[in-house]
């Protein structure tokens, strides 16, 4: 394998940030600020202790994500079709790496937990993925597919349910043998996401009780 993605043992990640963000008015949602940071920012501090190299799946201009420093790839499938075709370029630029698996997570959640690389992979079944879950008040499971462990191996399979009008993440992962890493969703969900302009003041909260 390539010494980039084994040298420290950790699987590489993409941050998807290829949505159009139409409720929180256009633009770039991950580059939205909370406690003077952009969400991506935060979300980078959490998995660069626990992953291997990171890169962010966006389309259009790459330059507006130069203050990141992270190589930025685009959809390698036209038309935006959502988050599959960032998890199949996660998978082509992990491939390319040599590296057996690619994580990825949602730009729009900038809190995941500090064992998600370590769950997920704990959770994979097989040769399948491994997706996250959480837990509410009341016991309920919310899967979050986006945060997810996936083979490389898969990715002709993706390509394919893609060419063929796949869009759904769940869609693709109902018909592998997934495993799902499961975590509690109190005080606060680590998978909480920012969806709307309100959104933006409780994250400021969480990043004040350091996320």
């Amino acid at each position: 394998m390539n010494d980039d993605a084994t040298s420290t043992g950790k699987f590489p990640a993409m941050i998807l940030a290829g949505g159009l963000s139409r409720r929180m008015g256009g633009g770039d949602k991950g580059l939205r600020l909370i406690a003077g940071r952009s969400l991506i920012a935060h979300l980078i501090d959490r998995l660069a202790p626990q992953c291997g190299p990171l890169a962010l799946n966006a389309n259009g201009d790459p330059a507006r994500f130069a203050e990141l420093g992270l190589p930025v790839l685009a959809d390698s499938v036209a038309d935006h079709p959502g988050p599959l075709a960032g998890i199949l370029a996660a998978m082509d630029w992990a491939a390319g790496l040599g590296a057996p698996a690619v994580l990825t997570a949602a730009a729009d959640t900038p809190f995941p937990p500090l064992d998600l690389a370590q769950r997920l992979a704990q959770a994979q079944q097989g040769a399948g993925p491994a997706i996250a879950a959480s837990r509410d008040a009341g016991g309920e499971l919310r899967d979050h597919p986006i945060f997810g462990l996936w083979p490389v191996a898969l990715r002709d399979g993706l390509r394919r349910a893609l060419a063929d009008g796949e869009r759904r993440v769940t869609d693709f992962t109902r018909r592998h043998d997934t495993g799902r890493a499961i975590w509690d969703g109190q005080p606060h969900d680590p998978f909480f996401n920012i969806n709307h302009p309100g959104d933006l003041i409780r994250a400021e909260a969480i990043a004040g009780l350091g996320g």
